[in-house]
């Protein structure tokens, strides 16, 4: 196995990969040819137990909707530049969005239903838990069979594959990458469902008497804890088998996220890794 990891993401017509200080974005343009950009990071990750995981998180957020306008223009034939305030604003709906849809609607389900029943704290919390996960499986779901959205899981898989083709030291051709499981370990995906999951436990801790106001705003300023003990969770899985369990759920639910690429796509992945590990 490789001594540093290599992180990726599946872009529009493209994909990103991440080694060390740099990435790399390579994407397929209308008239099939492959177009490659290359950068390094300007914020370094950082290594702090429990702080890495809310600093590494906006920093893989501002990176990958920065790969994700750019990939956008490329396949759309397009030369058009995102300003920094623009990508923060893209930034704070995504985060907006993921709020209102993961926090105020289920916590207000369970609000109501507790009105009726008077559910004891944890049952509360363990059902708010519930929810979200139903929520965000019938999300991707729903989503998955977009065309457009379905493209993009495929180059989610395109970039599993590569990445595990890599980290087992195999050659990177398509036909040596086709062979490994969309599915990875280490993918945002398995990050998502342990927040979901974690997240039970954490606010299991938020009395039920407080108001639907005060129990939302606790559950938004203990997003940083949630975070930063499902990130540590997931590195112990990808580096422990013993903690291999923390990892399942997510990837069973990139059953639905990741979707099998074509040769294509997986040269396009393939492009990406191949420059980003370059010098």
């Amino acid at each position: 196995m490789v001594k540093y990891y290599v992180g990726g993401q599946a872009l529009i017509e493209g994909v990103m990969m991440k080694y060390k200080d740099r990435i790399a974005i390579a994407v397929r343009e209308k008239n099939g040819k492959i177009t490659v950009k290359k950068e390094n990071i300007k914020y370094k990750d950082s290594n702090i137990p429990f702080i890495r995981g809310v600093v590494n998180l906006f920093i893989i957020l501002y990176i990958g909707i920065k790969s994700l306008n750019y990939s956008a223009n490329v396949a759309a034939g397009k030369e058009e530049n995102v300003s920094t305030v623009g990508l923060l604003f893209s930034l704070l709906f995504a985060i907006i969005f993921a709020v209102a849809l993961f926090k105020f609607l289920p916590l207000l389900f369970v609000y109501i239903l507790d009105k009726s029943f008077h559910f004891n704290n944890i049952l509360f919390n363990v059902l708010d838990g519930l929810f979200k996960i139903l929520l965000f499986v019938l999300y991707v779901y729903a989503i998955s069979f977009m065309k457009d959205v379905h493209r993009v899981f495929q180059y989610h898989g395109a970039e599993h594959k590569a990445v595990a083709c890599h980290e087992y030291n195999k050659k990177l051709s398509v036909e040596h990458v086709q062979k490994f499981e969309k599915e990875h370990i280490r993918c945002g995906t398995s990050f998502i469902f342990l927040v979901l999951f974690i997240s039970i436990i954490v606010y299991t801790f938020i009395p039920k008497d407080y108001s639907f106001s005060l129990k939302l705003l606790l559950r938004i300023l203990l997003l940083p804890v949630v975070a930063s003990l499902s990130y540590e969770a997931l590195r112990l899985g990808a580096r422990y088998k013993a903690f291999k369990f923390f990892s399942y759920p997510g990837l069973w639910i990139q059953k639905i996220t990741t979707k099998n690429p074509t040769g294509k796509q997986v040269e396009v992945a393939i492009k990406a890794l191949k420059t980003v590990l370059s010098r």
